[in-house]
This record gives C-alpha cells, structure tokens and sequence, in this order.
C-alpha cells in the first residue's frame, strides 16, 4: 500500500503532509511511502531524511499520483482552490485523498473530486470524539494559530507584554483580551500569560470558565450567556444578530480598556460573528493591536481584511488566514501525526478497511464510488439523500469497489 506525499502547491504554504518520523510507523502498518521531490524542504525536511527513513522520492507528480494507493496533502482542493485542480487528472478511482479541503464552505470542490472515483476524507472533519483527539488536526492547526497570533501582536505593539520595574522606572505590563476561549484561544491566553501580559478572556460558553481561570487569566462575565451557545463537538453554535448586538455592545467597554485584542470566534461552514466594530476600534488606546484569527470567513473585527494589515484610529488590525504555515516545522510535525494516526486506524493486515459503521470513517468520509457521500454536503450541494442499496454486511477496504453506503447524519458542530 503505497501513500503519496505531493508537494504544497497553495501559495505561501509550507507545511508537508507527513514528516520523516511518521515514516517507520506508516511502514509498520504496511505503508510504502513516496513523497514528491522538495515536498518537506520548506519545513525544514530535506529528501535525504525521508530516504533515510524508508521513504523513496519521486520527481514526477503524476508519477507520484498514479502509483499511489493513498494520496496525503494538507491542502487538497476547495483549501486550494486555484493550483488544486491541476490534481484532478492525476487522481483515480477507488484512490484514498485525504487532507483539509474546507467541505462546508466549498462542497462543490467534493463534487469535483467526487468525479474522478477517488474517496475523499476530508479532515476537518474528523469528530471531536475521544478516541480521535490524536487525529484532529483543526485543534492541531488552531494550537499553532493561537500561539503564533500573540507573537505577531507582541511584535507590532509598540510596547512590551510584562511587568518591569527598573531604575528607569515601572513599566506596566500590557493587557490584553482574547475573544473564543476553544482551542486556539486558549492558546493565545496561555502564550500571552507567558510573556508577562494580564490577560482577560470572554467565550459565550460559560463552561470555559474554568479552562480561562486556570491558565491565569480573568473571565470577563457579561450577562448573556446561554447554555445553548455550545453546540455538539465542544464548537461555539452561531447566535442571532440580536444576541451579537447585545454581545457587540457590552463588549466595547472591554476592548477599550485593552492593548492587544485576538480574536477567534469562527464558526465552521459559516460567516464569522461581529464583535468588535469600526467604534470599538476607534475607542483603544494609540497603538493597539487587533489579530482576527477569523478574518477568512469575513472577520470579527469591523475593519479586518484578509492577510492585509490595516491600520485605523492609530490601531494596527491584522487578518491573518494561515498562520500554521508560519511555524512549518512543527506544525507539520503535529498535522503528520494527525494523518499517520488516521492511517494506522483504517489500516488492518496492510488494507485499510473502511468501515462505515466506524463514527471516525462515517462523518470523514467525503466521496466514494463516484458520489458525494457526505449527508450535509449533499445537503449543500441539494443533492437529496443518497439511495443505500442493500449491504452484505462487510466493510468496504481501498481499491474495492464499494456497492453499499451505511452513513448516518453526523453529530459535529462544524
């Protein structure tokens, strides 16, 4: 069973899909793994460490492609939308594609891919579940955004984050607030106390409180919280506009009264949330800084833009869209392990087995036998139910093909 390691081709990404140290794992399972010539340079994993941990290198990409059973990118189509499809003639039927292709915002990139026969697991959507916390790579991706976010804003304030008292004189440490108290947040929160900052957050789940408080930070109360504001899978659910104004409103005051705010309030599949606005902004303090971590999906922050510094009220507003790929090294380092442990869990005797009665393969699993699979994507792309022709009971494995779809609507909160 050979696994494909193709180059990155979305532009400004660094990150490889698998790392040398993934490699005796992989072979253990009966992977064979080949990875296109330069694929892991930019992270800092030149050809000659993949060599020599089993791997072989390959120079031609559709060489690459066609000989493998098992393709691993970070970014597959719909993640890239551009360069991404010059892939689709290289990819085949009954072919495993794995890798983050963003499904709910670009269902119609599946359909694509869906074309070609290849089965697509799109990893975004791997369920937060216990036995697939080693498998998440969004919490992997967000645990790098988070920490990198405060450097970036650390960077461009024009004062420093701790305590110092000096013969020069004190120096007081800056403050600063961290809206979204998931993953990347709590990050943020945890890298800011590091560097010296009083730190204060906010997440429209109050069962982060106690998350918040014990990374030495402040929970800001606001009297809004519903215990309805966490949806399944430990993701904030979107709110109605009426709840964000009021949210919006009350929130200002503590924006403020803050030197740096970050902000990582996404919502899967959906608009970003409002929360800070053009006014808000205008309220901090000369020289503040703003890291909207949800800027791709239109922002937290009124006047954010994509990847885009923007400087208003003399406040410096940062967009931000893929920070993982900021720290290539380890980030690739966590995502490989994500993949391998994905692989290892579908491999049995050197097959994988794709057992759609598996809640981790059931809510991945994108496209199969020439279809998108996927019930919410199909709802998104309005394609109805799919038809389940009667089962034999036994689990479809790669390069078979599968004549029986047991899916059931899966219980994510993306």
């Amino acid at each position: 069973m050979i696994v494909a390691v193709p180059k990155e081709t979305f532009p400004g990404e660094r990150r490889v899909a698998l790392v040398p140290a993934s490699i005796p794992a992989l072979s253990k399972a009966g992977f064979h793994v080949h990875v296109e010539a330069g694929a892991g340079q930019a992270a800092g994993f030149p050809d000659q460490l993949y060599v020599e941990r089993g791997a072989q290198i390959v120079d031609d990409r559709a060489q690459l492609f066609q000989a493998a059973d098992v393709v691993a990118q970070v970014r597959c189509l719909g993640a890239n939308p551009t360069a991404g499809t010059n892939d689709l003639p290289h990819m085949r039927e009954h072919q495993l594609v794995l890798g983050c292709c963003d499904p709910l915002s670009s269902p119609q990139a599946a359909a694509e891919i869906a074309k070609t026969g290849a089965m697509l697991f799109a990893l975004e959507l791997i369920p937060r579940i216990t036995r697939a916390q080693s498998m998440d790579v969004l919490s992997s991706m967000a645990t790098i955004a988070g920490y990198k976010a405060v450097l970036l804003a650390a960077d461009r304030l024009p004062r420093i984050f701790p305590l110092l008292m000096t013969a020069a004189g004190t120096i007081t440490a800056a403050k600063v607030f961290v809206i979204g108290a998931g993953v990347a947040g709590l990050q943020a929160i945890a890298t800011a106390r590091r560097l010296g900052a009083i730190v204060r957050a906010y997440d429209v789940r109050p069962a982060v409180k106690e998350q918040v408080e014990s990374l030495g930070a402040k929970f800001v109360e606001m009297e809004l919280e519903t215990t309805e504001a966490e949806g399944s899978g430990g993701y904030a659910k979107a709110m109605d506009e009426d709840f964000y104004r009021r949210q919006r409103a009350l929130m200002a005051e503590v924006v403020a009264d803050s030197d740096v705010c970050i902000t990582t309030a996404a919502i899967p599949g959906r608009q970003s949330p409002l929360l800070i606005t053009a006014d808000a902004v205008r309220g901090m303090p000369p020289g503040a800084v703003v890291v909207d971590l949800a800027a791709e999906r239109g922002g937290n922050c009124e006047l954010s833009q994509p990847d885009e510094t923007v400087v208003q009220h003399g406040v410096t507003i940062l967009g931000p869209t893929n920070l993982p790929a900021e720290v290539p090294n380890h980030a690739s380092q966590m995502y490989s392990k994500n993949v391998t442990t994905l692989l290892t869990h579908l491999a049995t005797d050197g097959r994988l087995e794709l057992d759609r009665e598996d809640e981790i393969v059931r809510d991945t699993l994108v496209t199969q036998g020439g279809q998108v699979v996927h019930p919410r994507l199909r709802e998104l792309l309005e394609l109805g139910p799919l038809e389940e022709p009667a089962s034999n009971g036994e689990p479809a494995s790669a390069g078979e093909e599968a004549d029986a779809y047991e899916l059931e609507e899966p219980d994510q909160g993306q």
